[in-house]
């Protein structure tokens, strides 16, 4: 009887043992399917009037636009900003525009000489309230109370992996009103993802993509990082040039966010 136990006992323990590894297997497929989903949305196109510029620090911190599909410009936003604000002091001295900036994390309030900031002691997301790092509203909110709801403006946001729900909450009609977002966006893990992709692929053209060597991990495989620098050039404006392939090559203009660290891009083409 004894030894009988002994083996359902060894029996029993073989079987959730196997059950743990085909779970493993099952969440490993359906995490790479993900990543691969990822990757198929992420294809930039080049664009026969687009004449990329970089705006901001040399290395981290800046991040390439359409400079001739710029003007006129009424206002610049600056979404996640920390100590330094790069992007928004280059903005607001060459366009003479103020530049709005948002960030409920650190209370530091970047200055530019020659350019205008206006601090929003508040975050982005996806509705209104207080959180534990402060207050949140909506992208949709926080243009309209500063009067910009059809006003002429452009987009930088780089808020550590928020910028899912808070895209996912914005109206359409609000995203085919700007002409151009720079973004740093984080992640690989979440479905929201695709979703919010596709949902600005009907209103935008990616434009660049450029991956962030502090974040290389084989973990988010086929993707070589997991956070990456994109251009999304509203299809109002931009003429997509037949005669590139598709991926389009990464412009010369981007530069690894750390210049000691090793880079990671993907191959071109792929």
């Amino acid at each position: 009887m004894k030894r009988q136990s002994i083996r359902i006992t060894f029996v029993i323990v073989a079987l959730a043992a196997a059950a743990v590894v085909v779970g493993d297997l099952a969440r490993h497929a359906a995490g790479r399917k993900l990543r691969e989903g990822i990757l198929a949305e992420l294809q930039p196109v080049a664009l026969k009037n687009c004449t990329l510029k970089r705006f901001g620090s040399a290395n981290d911190g800046g991040y390439l636009m359409c400079e001739n599909l710029i003007e006129p410009l009424d206002v610049g936003y600056s979404y996640g900003v920390g100590s330094n604000d790069d992007w928004g002091c280059d903005v607001s001295r060459r366009y003479h525009v103020p530049v709005h900036q948002y960030d409920c994390f650190d209370p530091a309030r970047p200055t530019c000489s020659g350019g205008t900031f206006m601090f929003h002691d508040e975050c982005v997301g996806d509705r209104t309230g207080y959180r534990k790092s402060g207050f949140f509203d909506t992208l949709e909110n926080q243009i309209r109370k500063n009067g910009h709801i059809g006003r002429r403006l452009i987009i930088k946001m780089d808020i550590e992996g928020a910028e899912w729900a808070s895209l996912l909450a914005a109206p359409d009609d609000l995203l085919a009103s700007i002409p151009q977002i720079a973004m740093e966006l984080h992640g690989f893990d979440d479905p929201k993802i695709v979703e919010v992709l596709r949902k600005l692929k009907r209103n935008f053209y990616l434009v660049n993509l450029h991956f962030n060597n502090w974040s290389c991990t084989p973990k988010a495989a086929p993707l070589p990082a997991w956070a990456y620098q994109v251009l999304w050039v509203n299809k109002r404006i931009g003429v997509p040039d037949p005669t590139v392939p598709i991926p389009a090559p990464m412009s010369p203009l981007n530069a690894p966010d750390s210049p000691t660290w090793p880079d990671c891009q993907l191959s071109t083409p792929r």
